[in-house]
Formats: structure tokens, sequence, C-alpha cells
């Protein structure tokens, strides 16, 4: 799947992908794009594929956080590296076994019927399986961009895996570099 023809759309992680991970952050003051993001979600929008942002927020049903701050948080992303085309935000945690939360496909599925497109003409960009295992079981394609935080059997696991967020854009649009 290259940028001629099938894909139209990458949908990117926000926590550790697109902006630093600040663990459960409520806080838009604390919002700093990953290096290489900005033109990296530059590049995508000049191919002229839509973005958009899948981001799992547990810290909303844990109470450390609330929906008001995480779109907050979002609306800083929008400024910094935006506008996205379509933003979609799991509140629940782990244990409520809902159909948005990665690695469910929930929040591919909703961004894609959004988009007025089909999860097989979407990538995923993200940091950890989760991300991976959403794109896989909603038919769209994904790329791993590893943290500190990305284990090392989800490296192994990835079909595809770049060396950083520009590399990542690059694999999917058929420039590497």
């Amino acid at each position: 799947m290259g940028a001629t023809g099938t894909l139209k759309a990458v949908l990117f992680d926000r926590d550790g992908t697109l902006v630093v991970d600040v663990p459960y952050n409520g806080d838009p003051r604390l919002v700093r794009p990953m290096d290489g993001a900005v033109p990296a979600v530059a590049r995508v929008r000049q191919a002229g594929l839509a973005t958009g942002v899948v981001s799992n927020q547990s810290g909303v049903a844990t109470g450390l956080l609330t929906l008001h701050q995480v779109h907050a948080v979002n609306r800083r992303v929008d400024e910094l590296l935006g506008p996205f085309d379509v933003w979609e935000v799991c509140p629940h945690g782990p244990q409520d076994r809902c159909a948005c939360r990665k690695p469910a496909p929930g929040m591919i599925l909703s961004a894609c019927r959004a988009l007025g497109i089909d999860p097989s003409e979407t990538a995923v960009i993200g940091d950890i399986g989760a991300d991976l295992g959403a794109a896989k079981a909603a038919g769209a394609r994904a790329v791993l961009v590893p943290t500190a935080a990305t284990r090392s059997e989800e490296i192994e696991a990835a079909e595809l895996v770049a060396s950083d967020l520009r590399h990542a854009v690059g694999l999917l649009l058929g420039t590497p570099r």
C-alpha cells in the first residue's frame, strides 16, 4: 500500500508518537511534539492524505483526568501539529472491555467512518503493540515507532518498524527518507 491509489489516511497515536508522553497529562502547557513530528505530519498532508489521532485515555476512567482536560490537551496538539481531520479518544480503562480501547479496533473503525474511507485505506502509526493490534484488527496497515516504553517482543512482532516518525511516514509514502 502506498500513497498512490489505496492509502487515504494516516491515524497517529497521541502519547509517545505525536507528543512526548507525560503520563495522564491534563495540562496543555506540558504538550511537546516528538522530534520530527511537525514535518512528518505536514508531509502526510502534503501527500493529500487525511490525518487523525486515536488515543487511549484511561486516566478518565480512573479519575486522574477529566474529558475536559483531555480535550484541552488535544486542542493544544491541534495547535502545534494540526488541525487533524478526526480525533478518537477512548476514556475507558482496560477492565471496561470496550470496543474502542486499543488493541480493539473501535477507534480506528470510527475514524474511518468519519473520514468516509475503508480501514484498508488507512495506516496507523504508534509506539506500542496495542496500536498495531488495533490496526490489524481493523484491517489497516501499521508502523511501529519504538520508544523506551516499547517492549522488545512488540518490535519483533511488528511488520513495519521505523526509527522515528519521519521514517514511518516515509515508509508509508514509499520514500523512506
